[in-house]
């Protein structure tokens, strides 16, 4: 298993809002906006990522976002670790296979990987 990308997850109830902020004055490039949630990505690093959401459709807020190769073998063994798991693992309509774990700061945890193109 290897870990892709790991991304800060900014709540507000604007993010469209954010554009001006991360592309203007940081230089960063919209990677996707899809209503609830927009991603900005470092040109020179594409692994290099924010993102800021309104409204999560599992109804939490995860802190933080890591983008896994296999979700599943991770989350048997947060299974396995006894894990509190907070959202079940899911085949998402935007493309994505994810599960929030509660870490031992209490923070949640977004752990996806994409599903292959259908």
């Amino acid at each position: 298993m290897s870990i892709r990308r790991i991304v800060p997850n900014i709540q507000s109830e604007a993010p469209q809002q954010s554009q001006s902020f991360y592309v203007d004055v940081l230089g960063l490039q919209l990677a996707m906006d899809i209503g609830w949630i927009v991603t900005f990505v470092s040109p020179a690093n594409p692994t290099s990522q924010v993102s800021v959401i309104s409204k999560d459709p599992s109804g939490l807020h995860p802190d933080i976002s890591l983008e896994v190769d296999d979700v599943d073998s991770v989350y048997a063994r947060a299974m396995d670790q006894n894990v509190e798991i907070v959202y079940p693992l899911t085949d998402e309509a935007w493309g994505v296979r994810r599960f929030f774990a509660r870490d031992p700061n209490g923070r949640i945890i977004n752990i996806v990987s994409h599903l292959p193109p259908v």
